[in-house]
C-alpha cells in the first residue's frame, strides 16, 4: 500500500519505517530539510534502539522516502497520517497548531480519495476539526480516522511491529476496511484490530496514559507513607502485584514520571474535561503528586546534610533522560531536581548513556558533563541515580567507594537492596525504603 506519513519525529518516523518493513511504499515528510538530508544519509534525529539499521535497509531497498514536499507526499499515497508534534499549551490544552496546518496543506494536495489518519495523540473533537479544515480546500471525496499510537519509547520498534491492540476510530465502513487491511500484518498473532468512533478512539489513548499515571502517582504515595511509618516498599510492592486484579506492571516507587506522553496527556485530559464540565478529581491528584514527587529525593539530600546550603558539595548523577532507552529529556525528573541543587550551590557532575547531548538544552550550565559513570563519581559527596540504566545495576562498588569522597547513594530508582548496601558499607537512600 501507498503511505504518507507527515512529520519525521519519534513517531512519525518509527511508523514509517515499521510500515515499510513490511512492504508498503512510504513517503516521509518534514519541512525541516535538514532533518530530511540527514536522514537520506542515515543519520536518525533520535536514539531509539533498532530504528536506524530499520530506516537504512528499508531507504536503501527504496521502500522508504524522505521529502520535504507534503504535495508529493498526499498525491502519491491513499493513506496520509499526521504525525505532528502536540505540545502542551500554557492552559494545559494540547496545542494543535501544526495538525491544522498539515490538515490544511493536504486538503489543498488532494487529487483523489485518500484516508487521513490522526496518529499524533489529539483531543477528543479533533478529527471533527481536521475533517472540516480539509474540506474547505478540496472536493475530492476523504475520510478522517483517528488511529492513536501505544508506543513505549526504548521499545518503540517492538510495540509497532506486534501490538497489544490496534485502535481504529472511523465513521466509514471503507476506511475502517482499508486501515484494518493495512493493519492485518501487524496482528497475526491473533491480537485485536478494535474498531470504534473516532471520539471514543481518541479518548481511549488519554484514558490509557492517564491511567498507568495514576498507578506510578498511586505507588509513589505508598512509598512515602512507607518512609513514614517505617515500611518496606519492596515488600509492599510484591503484595500488591501479586494479586491479579492489580498486576505486577508500573508498581514501581521513584522520582516521578516524565517525557513526552504521560504529563503532556494527563494535563490535556483535565482540559478537555473542564471544557465539557466534567470533573476529574483523581486525575487533577495524579498530576499535583507526581509534580511534588520531583522533589522527593532532593529533599531526601536536605534532610541528610540538615540544611538547604549545599556550597562545596559536589554529587555525581547517573542518568538525565526520564526513562532508560531513550534521549528524551522532555519533562525528566532530573530537571527540577538538578536546578535546584544548582540553586543552592552544589556542583553536579553527569553521565548519562544516551541524553547527554539532549539535555545541554535544559541543564546547559548547571552540569559538568563527563565521558563514563566512574568519572561522575570523582570527588563527588554523594551519588543520585535518576535513571535506572541496565549498566548502573551492577557497578563495581568497591571501586566506586575510592571515588566518591563518602560512600554516599541517594537512589530515586531503587535499583540496588538496602541490606546489602548496608552490609558493603554504603549510607543508602531510596524512595520507600526507610
Amino acid at each position: 500500500m501507498k503511505v504518507c506519513v507527515v512529520g519525521t519525529g519519534y513517531v512519525g518516523l518509527v511508523a514509517g519505517t515499521c510500515f515499510a518493513e513490511y512492504g508498503n511504499e512510504v513517503i516521509c515528510i518534514d519541512k525541516d530539510e535538514k532533518k530530511i538530508n540527514d536522514l537520506k544519509n542515515g543519520v536518525i534525529p533520535i536514539y531509539e534502539p533498532g530504528l536506524t539499521e530499520l530506516v537504512i535497509r528499508n531507504y536503501n531497498e527504496g521502500r522508504l522516502v524522505f521529502s520535504t514536499s507534503l504535495k508529493e507526499g498526499v498525491e502519491k499515497s491513499e493513506f496520509v497520517f499526521i504525525a505532528v508534534g502536540t505540545p502542551t499549551s500554557d492552559n494545559g490544552s494540547a496545542d494543535l497548531r501544526f495538525v491544522f496546518a498539515v490538515a490544511e496543506e493536504v486538503g489543498k494536495a488532494m487529487n483523489g480519495y485518500k484516508i487521513v489518519v490522526d496518529k499524533s495523540t489529539v483531543p477528543v473533537g479533533t478529527a471533527d476539526k481536521v475533517k472540516e479544515i480539509i474540506a474547505k480546500h478540496t472536493t475530492h471525496p476523504f475520510d478522517v480516522v483517528s488511529n492513536p499510537e501505544f508506543l513505549k519509547e526504548g521499545a518503540a520498534i517492538d510495540d509497532f511491529m506486534r501490538p497489544e491492540r490496534v485502535v481504529i476510530g472511523a465513521e466509514s465502513e471503507k476506511a475502517a476496511k482499508k486501515m484494518s487491511e493495512l493493519y492485518s500484518p501487524f496482528v497475526l498473532n491473533g491480537n485485536p484490530i478494535l474498531v470504534m468512533g473516532i471520539r471514543s478512539a481518541e479518548l481511549t489513548k488519554y484514558a490509557c496514559n492517564a491511567f498507568l499515571a495514576t498507578k506510578i502517582s498511586f505507588v509513589n504515595e505508598i512509598a512515602n507513607l512507607c518512609d513514614a511509618v517505617g515500611g518496606n516498599f519492596e515488600d509492599v510492592r510484591k503484595g500488591m502485584g501479586s494479586d491479579s486484579r492489580i498486576g505486577r506492571q508500573f508498581l514501581y516507587a521513584g522520582i516521578g514520571y516524565g517525557g513526552s506522553c504521560f504529563p503532556k496527556d494527563v494535563r490535556a485530559l483535565l482540559r478537555t474535561a473542564e471544557e465539557y464540565n466534567s470533573s476529574m478529581n483523581i486525575i487533577q491528584s495524579v498530576e499535583d503528586v507526581n509534580e511534588k514527587q520531583k522533589t522527593r529525593l532532593t529533599d531526601k539530600i536536605f534532610d541528610f546534610y540538615k540544611s538547604k546550603d549545599m556550597k562545596g558539595k559536589t554529587f555525581a548523577v547517573w542518568g538525565l533522560s526520564f526513562k532508560p532507552g531513550t534521549d528524551d529529556m522532555r519533562e525528566a525528573p532530573s530537571i527540577p531536581l538538578i536546578y535546584e541543587l544548582h540553586k543552592n550551590g552544589a556542583k553536579v557532575q553527569a553521565f548519562d548513556p544516551a541524553a547527554m547531548e539532549s539535555s545541554k538544552y535544559y541543564l546547559e550550565g548547571k552540569v559538568e558533563y563527563k565521558k563514563d559513570p566512574y568519572s561522575a563519581l570523582q570527588g563527588a559527596d554523594a551519588l543520585l541515580l535518576l535513571t535506572e540504566w541496565r549498566e548502573f545495576r551492577e557497578p563495581d562498588f568497591n571501586r566506586m567507594k575510592t571515588l566518591l569522597k563518602s560512600p554516599l547513594i541517594f537512589d530515586g530508582r531503587n535499583q540496588y537492596k538496602p541490606a546489602y548496601m548496608k552490609e558493603i558499607g554504603y549510607q543508602y537512600f531510596s524512595i520507600g525504603n526507610r
